[in-house]
């Protein structure tokens, strides 16, 4: 029998996250300001949290400076995973025509140089190549250091557009279940688990503030519903479900979904969750640490907490 792992009194379960093949890419947009460039990103990530419902997972990776960007503009990078190269390429033409074409001074450029990229390239999806029919042939291209680059007048001025954006194979699915004492010490462990993440290049926490408290598990009593309520982390469901993975003491869970450009790109940002949670320790009510898996079934990624957890610091037990 595997003996236990405490961290600062949190027990990390013997137990490892699975996740899945998709395809992502880096947008960094630009405006006259950061605001605007936020605005932007914000509308584009909306409604992104999971490819089950929302056709792409997206969020804010960084902003960036004046002096990172094409444009010399203020900007903000924004990931965007998919489960296949033609759902991404979809998304982007209707997010970034959506919300980013319509927000005032705004541009968008690809962020993933295929010579610098850790992740392997998969393929090049349609951008400005889409949106230029918006110029209603008012529209002109530019090719600059051997890339094409799409105007197209707009009230303001100008709406400047990559005309390809290079994509990649990337990593998605990987996730924390952080499991507490009550709600206050549940929120406030991922809270700190996801500002850490968030340091991190290459990974986005796609749902609301990073963090999911409705965790799902494959299939349904109903027909045709794929997915249902996690019962086995449910608080109000222990001693109702035969599934229960909780006792009495438990009073909430969250759990933290990660999406990265690689395997390693996740799995840092597990250790970095990790981290962050156990600083905190039971103490503070952080009494379990586990992660959501189909027992292998799902995805070719399998990151065990234990492993995650070698280098991570504390009183260990």
């Amino acid at each position: 029998m595997t003996s236990p792992l405490e961290i600062n009194g949190t027990v990390i379960d013997d137990t490892f996250a699975e996740a899945f093949p998709m395809k992502a890419t880096r947008l960094v947009i630009t405006a006259h300001t950061p605001t605007w460039a936020r605005h932007a990103a914000n509308s584009l990530a909306g409604f992104a949290t999971s490819v089950i419902g929302c056709g792409c997972e997206a969020g804010i990776e960084r902003e960036c400076a004046a002096d990172e960007t094409p444009d010399g503009r203020p900007g903000v990078a924004v990931l965007l995973f998919a489960v296949s190269s033609k759902e991404l390429a979809k998304q982007l033409g209707r997010r970034v025509g959506q919300c980013v074409l319509t927000c005032p001074t705004t541009a968008v450029y690809a962020g993933i140089d295929p010579a610098t990229s850790q992740a392997p390239l998969s393929d090049n999806a349609d951008l400005g190549s889409q949106l230029r029919f918006f110029g209603d042939g008012w529209q002109i291209s530019k090719m600059i250091e051997g890339r094409r680059y799409w105007r197209v007048p707009v009230m303001d001025g100008e709406f400047v557009c990559e005309d390809t954006v290079p994509t990649v194979k990337a990593v998605g699915g990987g996730n924390l279940l952080l499991i507490a004492r009550d709600t206050e010490a549940a929120l406030t462990a991922t809270e700190a688990a996801v500002a850490a993440m968030r340091a991190l290049p290459n990974v986005i926490m796609p749902f609301p503030g990073g963090i999911v408290r409705s965790g799902s598990k494959v299939g349904s009593k109903y027909a045709g519903a794929t997915a249902s309520t996690n019962d086995a982390f449910c608080p109000t469901l222990t001693g109702l479900t035969t599934r229960t993975e909780l006792t009495t003491e438990v009073g909430s869970v969250l759990e933290i979904v990660i999406d990265g450009l690689t395997e390693a790109d996740v799995g840092a940002a597990m250790t970095a969750g990790i981290v962050a949670a156990t600083a905190l320790g039971r103490d503070a009510g952080v009494l379990r640490i586990s992660a959501g898996n189909y027992g292998g079934k799902l995805g070719p990624y399998h990151f065990p907490l234990r492993r995650l957890s070698a280098g991570v610091g504390g009183n260990r037990a």
